[in-house]
């Protein structure tokens, strides 16, 4: 039991890590067209691979052997169709490479990587809304199941498995192509699959719920996409080097933001000798990279991470330079989010009077109303002033916004605070 236990494991992980890798080539191969046949044969190739290798038959090659199991699974499928005599010659050709050895690879590293990336941009064709843009990827190009995505999301599986099915529709209705797109298309697709991939890292950054602060392998499958496309030449453009570099910089301190017990550490607090400089020097390479064209979110919002991995100590943090670059962000998104971390900023510079009035300029916005850290931040700045009763109430209504035990810890950590600090 023990042993077949530790087939589960491997045989998750390896699909984790191959899923989009199959499906997109086969993909490439059968067509947009057969996305759901191909989808059903990564699947019955995982659950094959289960009852197989319980046994202890874990063939040589896993990953050329999923590919090829995968490939023969939709082959019977598509002969069982009902359009076998429209298909007869694209079947031959696929019953050609079905015959070859199992542990001889299919594709080469640099097909796959092509079929991904035009998988990348099938998920982000314009038909679709964008929700159903990052659902789709997940589900393809990540190997998550409706499960999985709908605990990312915060909604019901249902919910995702219609988001799925109306999406696989209109990328057939639509007749997308399974290609990246040249000329003037480019650039408008390549901003929708940036955006889906930094919307993808955020929710792994900081999940929204569950009971982990960070999703890593969220996070993780948002870098190892970005980097795909950065290191293919329609994906080399500042503004994709910007954005890896950010995502590079934040997933850097991950080690930090959580300690032995669990708890959550603000940036004060965290150990610098634990972030990853290997991935900081990363960073600062695609940055560089990223230095020449117009400027965009990425860009500003990497240039405020790098400014906080290049400080020595919290104390040394650049904070003018910091609140320079989120003026310069408010103006490209006036959002109030972007204003919250500049009255951070503001705080931090100017001291935590300068950081209340810039939240009071932000405090009847809709979206914040809801977001715990608002009422956190706005906490955190009253304790500073002694102010014990406004910090108590804020941290109180951030503590019945969020579900996540590491934050909900942080703000009775701080309530228990106050409380010794109120009988003193």
């Amino acid at each position: 039991m023990e042993y077949e236990a530790q087939v589960s494991q491997i045989v998750e992980h390896l699909f984790r890590q191959e899923a989009g890798k199959i499906t997109s080539a086969l993909t490439g191969s059968f067509g947009l067209r057969n996305l759901e046949l191909v989808e059903d044969a990564v699947q019955e190739a995982l659950l094959k691979a289960l009852r197989l290798w319980s046994y202890g038959n874990i063939p040589p090659n896993p990953p050329a052997w999923l590919m090829q199991v995968a490939r023969n699974h939709a082959l019977d499928n598509l002969r069982r169709g009902t359009r076998w005599h429209e298909r007869e010659e694209e079947i031959a050709r696929q019953q050609q490479l079905s015959e070859l050895p199992e542990a001889e690879p299919i594709f080469a590293d640099e097909e796959i990587k092509d079929d991904q990336l035009r998988m990348i941009f099938a998920c982000c064709h314009p038909a679709l809304a964008r929700e159903s843009q990052v659902a789709l990827t997940l589900k393809l190009l990540c190997g998550f199941n409706v499960e999985e995505i709908a605990r990312a999301f915060i909604t019901k599986s249902e919910t995702i498995a219609k988001r799925l099915t109306r999406a696989r529709e209109r990328l057939r209705t639509n007749a997308v192509p399974f290609e990246i797109p040249s000329g003037p298309q480019l650039g408008q697709r390549l901003d929708a699959v940036l955006d889906v991939l930094y919307l993808l890292f955020n929710e792994g950054y900081n999940a929204s719920q569950g009971d982990e602060l960070i999703r890593r392998d969220l996070c993780d499958e948002a870098i190892r996409l970005t980097s795909l496309l950065a290191e293919h030449p329609i994906g080399d453009t500042p503004k994709t080097h910007a954005l890896l570099a950010l995502l590079l910089f934040q997933a850097a301190r991950f080690s930090a933001r959580i300690d032995s017990a669990g708890e959550m550490l603000l940036l004060q607090d965290q150990d610098r000798s634990v972030w990853d400089r290997r991935k900081i020097s990363q960073a600062f390479l695609h940055l560089d990279r990223a230095s020449s064209g117009k400027v965009s979110e990425f860009h500003i919002q990497a240039g405020i991470a790098a400014c906080h991995c290049a400080a020595q100590n919290y104390e040394a943090t650049d904070w003018e330079k910091i609140l320079l670059l989120y003026d310069l962000l408010f103006e490209l998104n006036p959002s109030p989010v972007v204003a919250l971390n500049r009255a951070v900023a503001a705080a931090n510079l100017r001291g935590p009077e300068a950081g209340l009035k810039a939240l009071e300029e932000i405090r009847n916005s809709k979206m914040l109303a809801k977001y715990y850290l608002f009422y956190a931040v706005r906490g955190k700045l009253h304790f500073e002033l002694a102010h014990y009763h406004e910090a108590e109430e804020n941290f109180r209504r951030g503590l019945a916004l969020t579900t996540i035990p590491a934050e909900q810890s942080f703000l009775r950590k701080k309530l228990t605070e106050i409380k010794s600090a109120l009988s003193n």
